[in-house]
């Protein structure tokens, strides 16, 4: 449950943001509402369609190669919660200067209302895609069922209202501690995907090197447990890993921290507020 909440609240939050800042920025401009609904209504529409698509695709797999599909989703998962990590650490700042840039263009009279539609429409349908491929991941993890429908449901709603909260300026929250927060058990959540994508390949045969347990840990906490299956799904906590579980695990933490060092903007390039 937990994990599809971190999901669900960091990817809403961050088209929450982008909403925030349209909205702030055309204050006052008539029928900015209509539109800016409407950009946020089809990207909704667009994140829902990939969801069908991935779910009618997922059956079609059902009992013929199943583990294989399962360890493609989650290794695609992997590497664009990577991807979304590396990015939001370097074009984050300059994502949201582009978002007013364009909110005040509009307010200038060179850009049309539906072109800021589009923008909205386009944020939207990105993290309601990711959400969409996120959340398969975890389900395919062994995390899904009615707690996940409840955690996602919980970041929904606290997504919602820590930007409308923001928006009307009666929180003022410090974003870098938030996404610092957040990325980090973001890095665990795909370290604990890969994890679980070499167990589906070991599962089929296909990945066979490294494939004994290194340890037991099932008389402390057994992964089927309810806080052993909490901590798989947020950390990918397995009472008997094998070798290469771990060192997937671990190569994922050190690569998706190096990369977000390296492609992080410097301190001193880093854009000052007014």
């Amino acid at each position: 449950m937990f994990a599809s909440l971190v999901i669900v609240f960091r990817e809403v939050f961050e088209a929450g943001l982008i909403v925030g800042i349209v909205m702030a920025v055309t204050s006052g401009v008539a029928g900015r509402t209509f539109w800016i609904a409407g950009g946020v209504g089809a990207g909704v529409l667009g994140a829902c369609a990939v969801a069908l698509f991935t779910s009618r695709l997922s059956a079609l797999f059902d009992g013929s190669g199943q583990e294989i599909f399962n360890a493609s989703i989650l290794s695609f998962a992997v590497l664009m919660l990577t991807w979304h990590n590396v990015w939001m650490a370097r074009h984050g700042r300059e994502l949201a200067a582009e978002i007013r840039a364009a909110g005040q263009a509009v307010v200038a009279g060179s850009k049309s209302l539906a072109a800021l539609a589009l923008v909205v429409a386009i944020a939207v349908l990105r993290e309601g895609s990711e959400v969409v491929l996120f959340l398969y991941g975890v389900a395919a993890a062994g995390g899904g069922g009615s707690s996940m429908l409840v955690g996602s449901a919980i970041g929904l709603l606290l997504g919602t209202l820590v930007c409308l909260l923001t928006y009307f300026g009666l929180v003022a929250i410090p974003t870098r501690y938030l996404f610092s927060v957040t990325s980090t058990l973001i890095a665990l959540l795909a370290a604990g995907m890969a994890a679980q994508a070499i167990a589906f390949l070991q599962q089929a045969n296909i990945l066979t090197a490294f494939d004994q347990p290194v340890w037991d840990t099932s008389w402390i906490l057994r992964d089927d447990s309810w806080l052993g299956r909490a901590l798989h799904t947020l950390i990918g906590y397995v009472d008997q890993p094998t070798a290469m579980q771990l060192i997937v695990y671990a190569a994922t933490l050190i690569i998706m921290a190096g990369l977000m060092k390296a492609f992080a903007i410097p301190h001193a390039q880093r854009p000052v507020a007014a």
